[in-house]
């Protein structure tokens, strides 16, 4: 394909990541023109009967579309007058999109409505430890006197100028623009100038304060240029896929001291055509190139690219590549992959889902050049990872393991059921643990971990360990839709750290709640950096749907894996005791009958039932005319024993119940109801 014309991909498994983003927010068009619109419903009290009747006839779809309502042969309508609609005309409803999770506000709210984050919050400058009520006096941004470095200023290839702050080691990094401008300290609107590339402005590492770490082990791979990455056509809201995202995580670990601080910033490297062609379709690795020559372009209707967008690309997967080699080599004990754009659903022919190679991938052969023969690539993206399972689906030494949500393929991609283990010859190497719905959180993971993943992950015995690291299943994401704290994030790091001699690379993909993907990114480094998980989580058993989900992996996966089959067992019998027990103590109910509620008089039979997940059970009859003589009392009975004979029960053996029903020969009353009064 040449000029920058890219062929639309249409998915078919679920929706696309950006239209779940869109349906937590207001639709822009519709409130800009609510308004416009107030002619068309503005009408004389004398409506013709033929309009009306047409009004009445249209669907929903033919009124928001206006679609023959107002003919032009019509009556005249020439004598009818606006009123003061001028005045509505002329008002603007004013919005503003979320800092944080781009959702869209009025601007009556001064805090967002999805995530609590104020309008002026400062979480891209000081990341999550911004307050998210209020702009943030009592924290001092890393600001300082600015100068232009005169004798020795850094710049890269495309032209960036490095400007130091004398009271911090971080570097701001502006566009070329801002050098074409030749902007100095002390020109009229310098400070005005600068704030136009806000957007391009990024807290970043001064790389020769590097080499004064002593010791580092964790290596960080990111490069500013990944940063031109971004839609050309602006919208409200933005792409959720920002490079916001990658400038709140590197202020989180700047403030925290970590980065720049305890880890170190391995040199960025341009993937090679050679080493992508191991993962991707020459048509794939064309059709992301020739994205160069083009302004704006789509790869599908949610997957954008710009001019800058190949060399990010490429950017990305060198950095990743190398990372893996440093790991495996020894030259680092672990990384993290501050890299965009994500990768893992670009698959051997396709870039989609904001992704256009695919960096796990990548890293996995670069570990297997520099000497590793098995890898597991972990994936806790709240999105299946399609295309790193079509990657590896038939290769044997690349284990391949997703938690994702999946809801029978509603949730995109789609794909990731339980049932797809792999193929031709390398069945079980793709272990897919696919929740029903959302809202999972710690302890569904922690309880995934370590009955499903540790278990095969320890039996595979890999020698580079792999984490496909979206951070959209964390609390407050508004695609993911999830529970994860970073505290859980943390956990399921050390776990992992556990495998492959601690040789483990955690590589970024999703993510789009800044504050939730700083903050998880950050407990995670942490981890890395051999610092503790924090406590145990809390009440760690799992959800009904999670243990399920779980009991429905161990079925399928233990015919691959030997140490699954015990697990199975023992979880399977602990959940059918479970449920026999529940469905014993509700067959041992005791129950309460008022007999006044009843207000009956002679001879009857009462019938009790209880619903017992097959339908309706008679569980008691009651002579009734046995219990007559008390009939100014609340009558107990216990079903367990022998009710006809009205034997009365301590009031704290009772559990209330629905009496359904009863007979009554002589008033011919059968079928009337009577609920009970719960104690």
């Amino acid at each position: 394909m040449g000029g920058g014309a890219l062929e639309t991909n249409c998915l078919t498994n679920g929706e696309t990541e950006s239209s779940l983003h869109r349906q937590f927010s207001p639709a822009p068009a519709a409130l800009d023109n609510s308004l416009s619109d107030a002619n068309d419903a503005v009408a004389d009290h004398d409506v013709p009967a033929k309009r009306a009747r047409l009004q009445k006839e249209l669907t929903f779809q033919d009124m928001y579309q206006n679609e023959g309502v107002f003919d032009e042969d019509d009556e005249d309508d020439s004598d009818w007058e606006p009123f003061q609609l001028h005045k509505c005309v002329e008002f603007e409803i004013k919005k503003w999109c979320c800092r944080n999770c781009t959702m869209i506000n009025l601007d009556c709210n001064d805090c967002c409505y999805i995530c609590g984050e104020h309008r002026e919050s400062k979480i891209l400058s000081l990341g999550f430890f911004a307050s998210p009520l209020a702009q943030d006096d009592d924290l001092i941004e890393v600001q300082g006197d600015v100068k232009r470095l005169k004798d020795d200023v850094g710049c890269n290839s495309l032209g960036f100028i490095v400007i130091t702050f004398e009271t911090s080691s971080a570097v701001i990094i502006y566009n070329h623009l801002a050098v074409a401008c030749g902007l100095e300290r002390g020109d009229v609107g310098w400070e005005a100038q600068l704030q136009i590339y806000l957007s391009l402005i990024y807290i970043f590492v001064d790389v020769g304060s590097q080499k004064s770490v002593p010791n580092s082990s964790t290596a960080i791979g990111f490069d500013e240029r990944m940063l031109l990455h971004a839609e050309v056509d602006k919208k409200s809201p933005p792409h959720p896929e920002r490079p916001d995202r990658l400038q709140a995580i590197a202020a989180s670990l700047s403030r925290a001291g970590i980065f720049p601080g305890k880890c170190y910033a391995i040199p960025a490297r341009e993937i090679t055509p050679e080493e992508l062609i191991t993962v991707h379709s020459l048509e794939h690795i064309e059709s992301v190139e020739v994205t160069t020559e083009s302004l704006s372009s789509y790869f599908t209707p949610d997957t954008y690219a710009n001019q800058h967008s190949a060399l990010a690309a490429r950017l990305a997967a060198g950095l990743c590549a190398d990372l893996a080699s440093a790991i495996v080599s020894g030259r680092a004990k672990n990384g993290f992959a501050l890299v965009r754009p994500p990768g893992h659903h670009a698959g051997v022919r396709q870039a989609m889902g904001f992704c256009l190679h695919n960096n796990a991938a990548v890293a996995a052969l670069a570990a297997q050049a520099a000497g590793a023969r098995k890898v597991l690539i972990l994936d806790w993206d709240v999105h299946h990872g399609n295309g790193t399972q079509e990657i590896f689906e038939h290769n044997k030494s690349v284990l391949y393991i997703s938690l994702h949500r999946h809801e029978d393929g509603k949730f995109y991609p789609g794909t990731g059921a339980a049932e797809e283990v792999g193929s031709m010859g390398a069945e079980g190497y793709c272990v897919n643990i696919p929740w029903s719905r959302g809202g999972v959180g710690d302890n569904d993971y922690n309880f995934a971990f370590q009955h499903v993943v540790l278990p095969i992950a320890s039996e595979f015995n890999p020698d580079f360990t792999i984490v496909s690291a979206g951070f959209d299943a964390a609390r407050g994401d508004p695609l993911g839709c999830c529970d994860i704290t970073p505290s859980g994030y943390a956990h399921m790091t050390h776990m992992l750290n556990t495998l492959s001699g601690g040789k483990l690379l955690v590589i970024l993909e999703g993510g789009y709640n800044l504050r939730s993907i700083s903050s998880s990114a950050t407990a995670v480094i942490k981890v890395l950096l051999g610092e503790s998980p924090g406590c145990e989580l809390e009440n760690s058993f799992p959800s009904k749907a999670g243990l399920l989900t779980v009991l429905e992996v161990l079925k399928i996966q233990m015919k691959f894996w030997l140490s699954l089959g015990p697990i199975f067992v023992n979880l399977e019998s602990q959940w059918r005791m479970y449920c026999f027990q529940k469905k014993s103590a509700m067959e041992r109910q005791s129950f309460r009958l008022l007999w006044t509620d009843l207000n009956l008089r002679g001879p009857c039979l009462i019938c009790i039932e209880q619903e017992d997940g097959d339908g309706m059970e008679v569980i008691a009859n009651i002579d009734v005319e046995v219990l007559y003589q008390i009939s100014s009392k609340d009558v107990h009975f216990d079903v367990n024993k022998d009710v006809s004979e009205g034997q009365l029960m301590d009031i704290d053996d009772i559990v209330i119940v629905e009496v359904v029903g009863f007979v009554n020969a002589e008033a011919d009353m059968y079928g009337a109801e009577y609920n009970c009064v719960p104690i």
